[in-house]
């Protein structure tokens, strides 16, 4: 019997004010002469899902914000009723859904415990048993007689999550709570969450953004859009498509605001007509791959003659970060550039770009190096992970990837290889 069952989930929302009595009485005149009532307008967090849940199965959620992930978790966890379909839970749930908001301000930490545990459905012999080890994860002894009301939001949070992880339960529903606290409780939360995954064989449903998490944790993944399930499998396959779909949003956003993020500062000697990118075919190209070959097409509007200009060619982040320079200052025939039209390509053969979104930025500057044109974001693209490399196994640190050889020799002694 599986543990969660989903059947074409449907909810709707009603957007806008809440109806008011002069809305209500204004309807009940429209229904008297015969006229409709005015409708609100609907939104759809979910529509037609189905899935299910097995024991013991461990099932991470992602998609950009707005997909429907969270609707999703408090329709299995009974704090919203369905629009349409069936939902039918198998065992205890614990949800761990906006932790620290049911605490209530003028009761301490430690009745608050009692209070919370209850509405969980935990027994207050449960709890007493269970009080030592709820107060000391959170880090809070010293604090657990003051009212609530007096402790940091991030005080509030460790507490809630607390709770609600010491409840014993068959199916543990998880959004976003992994990052609570300072860095060392996220630590410690993140290994709770693993002990209670892992070593306790519970059926588990996770929200995380942070796909690492997912892809570490989980036995299967789920992307939702806009309320539909787009993809349902393996964890790896899963997060690398949803990577992709966020670098290629992030392209389209930036690409659509280049003009106004940027202006070039030139002498009026020349502009850039177009900034291509190509592969080694000549095709032209939106996006491309980690250590692939990449070509860098220039075309320049020269308004005067330039003697052996230097041209660079630099790559940095949508933020601005300034990573990669290519100059031809270093050769020793340089071209000179005629009043008119002129092309130059750049080639790399292999893109040191890790997975991401990138700008291509130009500064040309004359054979005294004085400052003729300079201009960043002139073009936006996206870089995907290796064809044999998924893109949630590459780090997510960092903007230059680069190949290296890996050796590993077994050690028996401090210096003797086996």
């Amino acid at each position: 019997m599986a543990s969660i069952t989903l059947e074409h989930v449907t909810k709707e929302y009603r957007l806008g004010k809440l109806v008011t009595l002069k809305d209500s009485l204004g309807n009940a005149l429209r229904s008297l002469r015969g006229h409709a009532p005015r409708a609100r307008k609907t939104f759809r967090a979910l529509e037609d899902v189905s899935f299910e849940l097995q024991p013991g199965e461990v099932v991470g959620v992602i998609g950009h914000n707005g997909a429907g992930k969270s609707t999703l978790l408090k329709v299995i966890s009974r704090i919203v009723t369905p629009t349409s379909g069936r939902v039918e839970v198998n065992g205890r749930i614990a949800p761990l859904i906006e932790v620290g908001a049911g605490l209530i301000g003028d009761l301490t930490g430690r009745e608050n415990i009692y209070v919370n545990a209850a509405i969980l459905g935990v027994s207050r012999a449960e709890i007493e048993a269970k009080l030592d080890e709820i107060i000391a994860f959170s880090e809070l002894e010293e604090f657990i007689d003051t009212p609530v009301k007096r402790y940091s939001s991030g005080m509030q949070v460790r507490l809630g999550f607390s709770i609600a992880t010491s409840v014993e339960s068959e199916i543990l529903i998880i959004d976003e709570v992994l990052a609570v606290g300072d860095l060392a409780f996220q630590r410690k939360c993140f290994d709770r969450t693993e002990e209670l995954i892992k070593r306790q064989g519970r059926t588990v449903l996770i929200v995380s953004h942070n796909v690492r998490q997912i892809e570490r944790l989980c036995s299967r993944a789920i992307l939702m859009d806009h309320g539909h399930i787009v993809r349902d499998g393996n964890p790896t396959e899963v997060c690398s498509e949803f990577i992709e779909q966020n670098n290629e949003r992030i392209a389209r956003q930036h690409a659509a605001s280049v003009a106004s993020l940027t202006r070039a500062q030139t002498s009026g000697e020349l502009e850039v007509a177009s900034v291509e990118l190509l592969d080694d075919a000549g095709n032209v190209l939106e996006s491309t791959a980690t250590n692939d070959p990449l070509n860098v097409r220039l075309t320049f509007k020269c308004h005067a003659a330039l003697v052996k200009p230097e041209i660079i060619v630099g790559f940095h982040t949508t933020d601005f970060i300034y990573l990669i320079q290519l100059s031809n200052a270093h050769l020793d025939t340089r071209p000179d550039l005629a009043v008119g039209l002129n092309q130059v390509t750049c080639r790399l053969p292999r893109l040191p770009l890790a997975p991401g979104v990138f700008c291509v930025r130009v500064l040309v500057l004359d054979a005294k190096r004085r400052s003729v044109f300079s201009q960043d974001m002139l073009k936006v693209f996206d870089v995907r992970a290796p064809a044999d490399i998924p893109a949630a196994r590459i780090p997510q640190i960092g903007f230059v990837y680069a190949d290296a050889e890996w050796q590993s020799v077994a050690m028996r002694g401090a210096d003797t290889p086996v």
